[in-house]
């Protein structure tokens, strides 16, 4: 890495700086980096924290402080990028890595992730714009094959309602969609001075692995989480109404009608979203 200029060197050479609209914050701190890189490495099996030989997809690599982590650690990166400002820095570091990286200019939300992978397996490694990372999440969780462990920096309060357990007060939809597939738990917390411009709010980092038995109907369980979430203060057999009979349903999956949301634990709703699909 010391063949390449500093991140922040070639961000003043190139006059960038974050866009709002975008939700971009820069990280440019390679002790932070390095720190991703090694839990996305741990997560893909080395103990050592290494990724030699594993693809890894990351969203919004910007002016490339975080890829730099992972190519040094061994990864080859396919890198997304909507905003083209960033493609020369980029292609200065692709150039540096021996083709170790492949950038497409597109928008994630959008991209076909297989292909690009080449049917996988890939790890998922990123610091998420602010303003796309809870449908990015959404999206990778529906995911197939292709999709591998998941190292993922949110803003601190949605990391914490992904890996948040019932009866707390983060407890919710995402927490329900991403504990059917994955295992999630926050690794490492990341504070707003580490980041250029800094955020109003800290950081989190989130690690995703597969669970042995996920859950196959997401579409499903996101329709009865939004019904049950939508109005949390509610008894499950008023919030569940849009859905038709609402008690046939929670005694099918074996819930109290008088319960609420955030009492319900992962498994409940899966029988939940199970009952509701055996009536469509």
């Amino acid at each position: 890495m010391t063949d390449l200029p500093s991140v922040r060197a070639m961000l003043e050479r190139e006059g960038l700086w974050a866009d709002k609209r975008l939700g971009q914050h820069f990280l440019l701190d390679l002790n932070v980096t390095r720190r991703i890189a090694r839990f996305a490495g741990h997560a893909s099996g080395d103990p050592a924290g290494g990724l030699d030989g594993v693809t890894v997809l990351e969203i919004g690599p910007g002016p490339g402080g975080l890829t730099r982590a992972l190519l040094e650690a061994g990864a080859r990166v396919i890198a997304i990028e909507k905003d083209a400002r960033f493609l020369p820095i980029l292609a200065e570091i692709g150039a540096w890595s021996g083709g170790r990286l492949e950038v497409i200019n597109a928008d994630a939300l959008t991209v076909d992730e297989a292909a690009l992978c080449g049917g996988g397996p890939a790890s998922i490694v990123a610091n998420l714009p602010y303003n796309v990372g809870t449908p990015l999440l959404v999206k990778w969780l529906k995911a197939g094959a292709w999709r591998g462990p998941m190292t993922l920096m949110f803003q601190k309060e949605v990391a914490q309602r992904v890996a948040a357990a019932p009866d707390t007060s983060a407890y919710g939809r995402l927490a329900v969609l991403a504990q059917a597939v994955t295992h999630a738990r926050v690794v490492m917390t990341v504070p707003a001075a580490a980041f250029t411009p800094p955020p109003k709010v800290d950081s989190a980092v989130v690690q995703l692995t597969a669970r042995p038995d996920p859950f196959a109907d997401l579409d499903a369980l996101e329709t009865v989480t939004a019904a049950a979430f939508g109005q949390r203060r509610k008894m499950l057999r008023s919030a569940l109404a849009s859905l038709g009979d609402a008690e046939a349903l929670l005694a099918a999956a074996a819930i109290a009608p008088t319960a609420r949301a955030e009492t319900v634990p992962v498994s409940g709703f899966l029988d939940l979203a199970q009952a509701w699909r055996a009536r469509r």
